[in-house]
């Protein structure tokens, strides 16, 4: 796992998207994390200091992995910048096939059966 700064972090992601529009899929975790183990966390909370979290964010396409991490001062450029990249590559999912209402419900009249009991 890479560890990258922001720009060249969503540049890699930007091309991760292009090569997995065809086939392929790319999964983005994100995750608060301090960057420190558990043992320094524990010792800065008993000394009295604050302990600085961060946003680590993962992608892979499953052969190759990346990572960054946001800290509160980069977070809404970053976060701009990865919504733009989110909606220029949605154009690669599927839509949804849906089930005609009108369809369903002229089967069921034909069938005798309706989905709603009749009130008396």
């Amino acid at each position: 796992m890479v560890l990258l700064q922001l720009d060249p972090f969503l540049n890699e992601l930007t091309s991760m998207f292009e090569r997995g529009t065809e086939t392929g899929s790319v999964w983005v975790t994100l995750k608060r994390s301090s960057l420190k183990s558990k043992v320094v966390r524990n010792k800065m909370v008993t000394a009295g200091e604050a302990v600085e979290y961060k946003c680590l964010i993962r992608a892979t396409n499953g052969k190759k992995t990346i990572s960054t991490s946001v800290g509160t001062k980069d977070h809404q450029r970053f976060q701009a910048s990865y919504a733009t990249i989110l909606k220029a590559h949605m154009t690669a999912l599927k839509k949804r096939e849906r089930k005609d209402k009108k369809k369903s419900a002229e089967a069921d009249k034909r069938e005798g059966t309706s989905k709603r009991p009749k009130k008396s």
